[in-house]
């Protein structure tokens, strides 16, 4: 991004936030601003998942117009400014790429990580546990998969994929015995644990679960959506058909 593009868009907000700017940018705080930040960030994800370069452009910069609207909100009560914001992740960045800025060598991407993990949580004076810089607002999936990567780099792993397949194996067991017992209490945390199980098992084959599952989610619609317009051709609507009449479109779809 040039100097000119940025003091640009700065300018844009600085008139959207001023005397004479528009009553609802005027009013707004870092966090009444936190739920267009994840909305705008999931459409860029979504474009950049898509491969459609012209819309993640577009996303790209509503991501960046509501970061530094975010900063000029903190800058103009005074808690920090943006300036301050990018020094101190340049800072953060260097700090915590030793191997790159200074003189550390590390073996393999593992150790990398653990440094990088130790790096952070020297940086947290007010703790020392591992997972205390965890975001708790993560969804599930995704919190799921980053507590299985900071567990492994700090060692606490299987040994080999077999004891995670054998783990995940037991964790089925488990959780078909309690469906059987017709518990659904138990059925639900057996079924957490098997989650969690195939979650590191994909993590161990360099597949994230929250990506993997969007793709499926994203490949079932789209299959679906063929179905009805294969219905609809045939005079029918697949709410009203029998469920072999809607397995027969869907295989037709696949194949």
């Amino acid at each position: 991004m040039s100097n000119k593009s940025l003091e640009k868009l700065r300018d844009v907000i600085a008139q959207l936030t001023g005397p004479d700017g528009c009553p609802w940018d005027m009013k707004q705080t870092p966090n009444s601003l936190c739920d267009y930040v994840i909305e705008e960030a999931f459409e860029l994800v979504e474009a950049i998942r898509a491969d459609d370069k012209q819309e993640a452009m577009e996303e790209l910069g509503d991501v960046m117009f509501l970061l530094l609207f975010i900063a000029e909100r903190y800058e103009k009560s005074g808690s920090f400014t943006l300036a301050e914001a990018i020094d101190s992740s340049s800072a953060k960045m260097i700090r915590r790429h030793p191997h790159v800025f200074a003189d550390c060598k590390v073996e393999d991407q593992e150790e990398l990580l653990r440094n990088w993990e130790k790096i952070k949580r020297s940086e947290k004076k007010d703790s020392d546990k591992i997972f205390d810089s965890l975001p708790k607002g993560l969804p599930p999936l995704l919190k799921a998969y980053r507590i299985n990567a900071k567990a492994a780099r700090s060692g606490f792993t299987f040994e080999s994929d077999e004891q995670c397949i054998k783990q995940l194996e037991s964790e089925w067991q488990e959780w078909d015995k309690a469906l059987k017992a017709e518990d659904n209490n138990a059925s639900e945390e057996e079924f957490g644990d098997y989650l969690f199980a195939l979650i590191e098992l994909g993590r161990r084959k360099g597949i994230k679960a929250n990506s993997a599952l969007d793709k499926t989610n994203n490949k079932f619609l789209d299959r679906f959506s063929k179905m009805e317009d294969l219905a609809k051709e045939q005079g029918k609507d697949v709410s009203e058909m029998e469920l072999t009449e809607l397995n027969e479109l869907w295989n037709k779809i696949k194949s």
